[in-house]
């Protein structure tokens, strides 16, 4: 039963890098650079998202998003549309991860050829979304600083394929306790000299070095 179970889950991760290949190849195509964009419930990929469009809206970057959601709801989505970029919500039917068809097929409702940026919003999860490649040229982590130091400890696959790392609420430092030496060795033990920003995006703090860094990446597409 064992080998049968390993067996089954390879088939199913190898079909589904097969098809991320697929939109790797369809995004470089289009000249879009994409990233997969993974967090806990709550860590603020949506308000990271829309700290990222609103401080380039006047630089002409074109930014497209796919939103992941295990519920049939349109609250993520509604709110990029409402910030003048496209969008395209997801419902994973209850799965806890996006995987490469998915990704496919919101690919089709997007003005592909017209983005500059692709933005995914995995689902909220810590485990399922390591697993699964979706074609993105990078995978980043928001992990917030309410969710307490740990989770490099508790959670060491998902930081493991990290190409960066982004600590989101950085202005509550002062008020939680909130160990960061800590919180980085676990880090660097997983994934060592990972880039890493520290932001809020309340106050906007730190937010330039990370575009910075997504500037050089889209305008080598």
């Amino acid at each position: 039963m064992s080998e049968k179970r390993i067996k089954i889950i390879e088939n199913i991760l190898n079909a589904n890098d097969q098809i991320a290949l697929k939109n790797r190849q369809r995004i470089n195509k289009a000249g879009a650079y994409s990233i997969n964009l993974m967090a806990s419930p709550g860590a603020g990929k949506t308000s990271f998202i829309l700290a990222t469009i609103n401080s380039l809206l006047n630089e002409n970057i074109q930014i497209g998003v796919i939103e992941g959601d295990t519920a049939p709801v349109t609250i993520d989505s509604d709110k990029i549309s409402a910030a003048g970029m496209p969008a395209v919500q997801v419902n994973t039917g209850g799965q806890c991860h996006l995987d490469s068809v998915m990704i496919e097929n919101a690919l089709d409702q997007l003005p592909l050829e017209d983005l500059d940026l692709l933005v995914v919003e995995n689902v909220g999860n810590l485990i399922c979304p390591a697993a699964f490649k979706l074609g993105t040229h990078s995978n980043i982590l928001i992990a917030s600083v309410p969710e307490g130091d740990d989770k490099p400890y508790k959670y060491p696959n998902i930081y493991r394929g990290l190409d960066v790392l982004i600590i989101n609420k950085i202005d509550l430092l002062p008020y939680l306790d909130f160990d960061m030496d800590y919180f980085r060795k676990g880090v660097e033990m997983l994934n060592p000299g990972l880039q890493t920003f520290a932001v809020s995006c309340k106050t906007n703090q730190g937010i330039e070095d990370w575009l910075s860094w997504l500037r050089l990446r889209i305008s080598k597409k």
